[in-house]
């Protein structure tokens, strides 16, 4: 890895304020950030990149790229969590190593959002489409997760309740996150290709406004993860090492695929991102519902509490590298 890149993301104030708040845990501060304004700007975050996402998405149009991409998307979030599946059932249970896959197979919204900081920093050029890619990542994960619990349940511990489908393709299709992606990347569509004019009205909201909103965002991503950290330890050291080997093996199958689709390296490093990225948000909150035999301190403490910090301050240039030398032809 080139050292330049990993100290230009490091200093990126998004990732300084990271670390501020992630200190301020640490060195036990009394900052806090009031509990209705995270979800405000995480909401604002999701809108303003599916909103950008949906107009370049009809500058670019329904190539052939985009289709392979989008598609290849999806059938990687169906693949990873089997991997995952395999490897965490050497050590845990059902419940566990589903809940656990499931969460590393879907995608990490404020981790993607952070790779396209990186890239406007490195001035890489990226495609609005990958929204489109990141959106339909996240459902196909948890339904995966749920068929390995209830096929893979031990036949002495059935599973005494009857999961209702219905609501849990609801669930997990219809997430706020998934829908306010697909809506805002409709929204920005359908105003490039009827009313242009429009878009500059929006360009302040979800343009100048957008930065500043991320390193709020990420400052409380900080407190967060630190206060997830302090708990890694009742996890054991086999999860621990999974937080941070299974991201980086889910990058590499992401930088083959990647290579394979000729992508660009913009769209390679988003790409590999999110194939190495984890679900902190929805995963839990479907799982947390449906399997109640999976320990929340597994899957939310390692996603959140080392694998996010890991993706966002190591994992990103770590990536890039990964994606010029794997994809030669285009770097």
């Amino acid at each position: 890895m080139g050292t330049s890149l990993f100290f230009q993301n490091v200093v990126s104030p998004p990732i300084l304020f990271f670390f501020l708040g992630l200190t301020a845990v640490l060195l036990k501060s009394d900052l806090e950030i009031p509990s209705p304004l995270p979800k405000l700007f995480s909401l604002y975050l999701l809108l303003a990149i599916g909103f950008k996402g949906g107009v370049e998405l009809q500058n670019s149009g329904f190539e052939n790229q985009v289709i392979t991409t989008v598609s290849a998307s999806v059938l990687m979030s169906l693949l990873l969590p089997l991997i995952c599946f395999l490897i965490l059932r050497l050590k845990l249970d059902v419940y566990n190593s589903a809940a656990i896959a499931a969460a590393y197979g879907s995608i990490s919204a404020v981790t993607f959002i952070t790779a396209e900081s990186f890239l406007e920093i490195q001035n890489i050029p990226f495609d609005g489409f990958m929204v489109a890619a990141l959106a339909l990542m996240e459902s196909p994960a948890i339904i995966i997760g749920l068929l390995l619990v209830k096929f893979g349940a031990p036949k002495d511990r059935p599973i005494k309740r009857k999961m209702k489908w219905g609501s849990i393709l609801h669930e997990s299709m219809l997430n706020g996150s998934v829908y306010l992606l697909l809506g805002s990347l409709l929204i920005g569509f359908l105003t490039s290709a009827f009313d242009p004019s429009d878009i500059k009205k929006m360009e302040p909201f979800t343009g100048e406004l957008f930065y500043g909103a991320e390193c709020f965002f990420l400052l409380d991503m900080g407190i967060v993860a630190a206060q997830r950290l302090a708990r890694l330890n009742k996890t054991g050291a086999f999860l621990i090492m999974f937080s941070i080997f299974m991201p980086i093996v889910n990058a590499v199958l992401g930088s083959l695929v990647a290579r394979f689709l000729n992508l660009e390296p913009g769209n390679a490093l988003l790409f590999v991102v999110l194939c190495a990225s984890a679900s902190y948000l929805a995963v839990p909150t479907a799982m947390r519902m449906t399997v109640p035999e999976a320990r929340p301190s597994y899957y939310i403490s390692t996603t959140l509490g080392l694998t996010f910090p890991f993706n966002i301050i190591i994992g990103i240039p770590v990536y890039m590298s990964l994606v010029n030398t794997m994809i030669p032809q285009i770097s």
